[in-house]
């Protein structure tokens, strides 16, 4: 079974996946980032709904794409 490590033309905008053992959602795509919002509050969807989000977006360089891991079986979701 291969690694499912991302490369930045991987991500799209509403997918998710995992970085740190933590979910993220996509939220939008620079030339060389991404920009992603944690999924911590899973009883409350609201905190996800924007933008503008209730959450702080985070910026993912290459460095940290490295170690983000794609999600199987998670649909990804409309932003």
């Amino acid at each position: 079974m291969g690694e499912k490590i991302m490369r930045h033309e991987a991500f799209k905008i509403g997918m998710e996946f995992e970085c740190g053992s933590h979910p993220w959602r996509c939220t939008d795509l620079g030339t060389r980032t991404v920009i992603a919002i944690p999924l911590e509050h899973p009883e409350d969807p609201s905190w996800y709904n924007g933008p503008p989000y209730a959450v702080a977006e985070q910026v993912f360089d290459e460095y940290d794409m490295a170690v983000c891991r794609r999600i199987d079986g998670r649909p990804s979701s409309e932003v």
